[in-house]
């Protein structure tokens, strides 16, 4: 029987291509929870709602549909939605979404039965502790702040050259003590997670030392 596999961690730690990648090699799926946040962060903004109003946003989840394709493009409502809940507003507003409740019992539901056929590799910041507790194999995916700054600078570069090193690295500190100390599913490491660190490794590095920790702990993971 396949294995589910929890990769959590701080933003911008690499978390989505790690997943990414590691499905590929095991040929699992992957959901990637922080891009459902998004998507419901952008529909707010769509529709105009303040992202504060916990009310507004509740009443539109029901009619709301997200869906993934196998190559990785995300759908919102049936629409392409993949480059554009990507922009640095929409995080950050994704960012405080994040917090409301109804919100993350809508989508943690919506993650739960996403994994029931197992065989899935979901990444975000509550997996571990809140969505997948039962999962077999669980990761804290995790790089020093001036790392992941580097990162997501130069990932943000080509799109707005205005952007400074600084900007981002202010806003990965924000943020970490957003996720860290919100009141509902906080950014924390599961006790019986492993922790990775991935500040000077390269992607294939990280990927293929958690396929020994999952080797380590079940095996072959497609058994």
């Amino acid at each position: 029987m396949k294995i589910n596999i929890a990769i959590d961690g701080p933003s911008a730690a690499g978390k989505s291509t790690i997943a990414k990648r590691l499905a590929k090699v095991l040929k699992f799926k992957h959901l990637d929870t922080g891009a459902m946040y998004r998507c419901i962060a952008y529909k707010a903004h769509l529709l105009d709602i303040d992202i504060s109003d916990e009310k507004g946003i509740a009443a539109f989840l029901s009619s709301t549909t997200i869906d993934f394709d196998s190559s990785g493009k995300i759908y919102l409502d049936g629409i392409d939605v993949t480059n554009v809940i990507r922009q640095k507003e929409i995080a950050w507003l994704a960012s405080n979404v994040s917090t409301l409740l109804s919100v993350r019992e809508d989508l943690v539901d919506r993650q739960k039965k996403f994994a029931n056929e197992k065989g899935i590799i979901m990444d975000g910041r509550d997996i571990g502790t809140v969505v997948l507790p039962e999962a077999e194999v669980k990761i804290y995916l995790t790089a020093s702040a001036k790392n992941r700054a580097e990162r997501r600078y130069l990932e943000m570069i080509s799109k707005d050259p205005s952007i400074t090193y600084d900007d981002v690295y202010q806003e990965i500190i924000k943020r970490d003590l957003q996720d860290s100390t919100r009141e509902h599913s906080p950014l924390k490491k599961a006790d019986d997670a492993i922790e990775v660190d991935s500040t000077d490794l390269s992607i294939d590095e990280v990927v293929n030392k958690i396929i020994d920790i999952i080797k380590e702990r079940k095996g072959s993971p497609n058994d």
